[in-house]
C-alpha cells in the first residue's frame, strides 16, 4: 500500500494535478517547491515512501537534489521518479545514474505513472472502491 508521496515541483498547479492523479492510491501527499524544501521534508517526515521529482526548479534543482540524496543515501531507501519537461537525454541518464528508479517526460499519461509506481513499489495498489 502506498501511504505517502513527496512531490517536489515548483508549480502549485502540478501539485494539484498530482493530488488528483494519486487519489487512485488514497495516499497522503507532502509538498516541496524545490530540492532544499524536499530535504527539509525528508528530515521532518520518516514515513515518505516515494519521491516524484522535477528537474528544473529554483534554489536546488532536481539534479542537485539527486546529488545530495546520493551523498546522504536517500535514494537507497526511497525510490525517486523524475518527472520533468526536461527531455534532454543527458539529464535522463544523469538522473538514473544518480539513483532515480524511473523517468517520465511531462506531459505524461496517468497510466504510465501508475505502471511505473506499481513496478517500483510492488505493494502500491489502487484504493478499494465501494461497489453499489
Amino acid at each position: 500500500m502506498l501511504k505517502k508521496v513527496l512531490v517536489v515541483d515548483d508549480s502549485a498547479l502540478i501539485h494539484q494535478m498530482y493530488r488528483l492523479v494519486l487519489s487512485r492510491y488514497a495516499c497522503e501527499i507532502a509538498d516541496a517547491m524545490n530540492g532544499q524544501e524536499a530535504l527539509d521534508e525528508l528530515a521532518r517526515q520518516d514515513d515518505i515512501q516515494l519521491i516524484l521529482l522535477d528537474i528544473n526548479m529554483p534554489v536546488m534543482n532536481g539534479v542537485q537534489f539527486l546529488e545530495k540524496a546520493t551523498a546522504l543515501g536517500i535514494q537507497r531507501r526511497l525510490p525517486i521518479i523524475v518527472i520533468s519537461t526536461e527531455g534532454k537525454e543527458d539529464d535522463t541518464i544523469r538522473a538514473l545514474k544518480l539513483g532515480a528508479k524511473g523517468y517520465l517526460k511531462k506531459p505524461f499519461s496517468p497510466p504510465d505513472l501508475y505502471t511505473l509506481i506499481e513496478q517500483i513499489i510492488p505493494g502500491a495498489v489502487p484504493a478499494q472502491t465501494s461497489k453499489a
